[in-house]
């Protein structure tokens, strides 16, 4: 009797390193990560509180304004005031993001898995930038909803179909993001976290304010170029800036900053071992 032994059959998986992959290995560790959740409700309850605050001040207030702060006082904008408090939060997740890797030697494991390295960065980019601003969208209706209540008691209110609310609402809410993107670009050049959130807090929060100490016929020829008073304008704030931008143009800027540091980030991720 002949035994017929047949050869074993291997099956052998090819495990391709594409985009979607790392995408979803991106969002995996968004969202695991406790970081990301304590960050971003911090920057809702600013944006939210802060933006209630300022629309109940201002209606107790209101009868005591000058006419000339009552022909600029936005019900807008001053529900929304919160979101230049909350963008510290949203820039310092977007630093966390890269940075937060390098220290803890994760990234050689990440870069490890995808030789390419550029495709981790578009992954953490895009991850981040749905991410926030799917949250600070909603936050954003919410703090504006909130805001008109508060006013209404006054008669101060206004209707989301307002010309330049919608704007405003989404505006604000993409600001944030491009500001957090900037952040991560940040963190990806300096690959240290102290480091990046300091930078990101000197751009956003230091220098603006200190241009108010030169002389106006210096800083009205660029203070309106600086990232945070080019975004802003979005959502209206102008910080009596001599010569504000246009909300779209003002926004144009902020991206230009973003696409620039993003590109200088995505060169040294190529060119220098992590």
């Amino acid at each position: 009797m002949t035994t017929t032994t047949l050869p074993a059959r291997t099956t052998s998986v090819q495990l391709r390193v594409t985009q979607p992959r790392v995408l979803l290995s991106e969002w995996t560790k968004f969202k695991s990560l406790r970081s990301t959740i304590y960050t971003l409700l911090t920057a809702v309850v600013l944006t939210i509180g802060i933006g209630a605050l300022f629309s109940g001040v201002s209606a107790s207030q209101y009868h005591t304004f000058s006419p000339v702060d009552k022909a600029h006082f936005s019900p807008i904008t001053t529900s929304l005031n919160g979101m230049i408090f909350a963008q510290l939060a949203i820039g310092v997740l977007g630093v966390l993001m890269i940075s937060g890797e390098y220290s803890t030697g994760m990234i050689r494991s990440s870069l490890t898995a995808v030789p390419k390295r550029l495709p981790v960065l578009w992954a953490k980019l895009a991850v981040f930038a749905a991410g926030v601003f799917a949250t600070m969208l909603v936050t954003s209706f919410v703090s504006f909803f909130v805001g008109q209540a508060l006013l209404s008691s006054h008669h101060l209110n206004v209707a989301l179909s307002a010309p330049g609310a919608v704007r405003s609402v989404v505006g604000a809410a993409a600001y944030l993001t491009v500001a957090g993107m900037i952040g991560m670009a940040v963190g990806a050049l300096l690959r240290n976290t102290a480091a990046g959130i300091s930078t990101f807090a000197a751009a956003f929060f230091v220098i603006p304010p200190l241009t108010g100490l030169l002389p106006s016929s210096w800083s009205s020829h660029f203070a309106q170029y600086l990232p945070s008073n080019a975004g802003e304008v979005m959502f209206g704030v102008t910080d009596g800036l001599a010569r504000p931008l246009s909300p779209w143009t003002g926004f144009s800027v902020l991206i230009g900053y973003a696409v620039v540091l993003i590109g200088f980030a995505a060169w040294r991720l190529r060119r220098v071992d992590a």
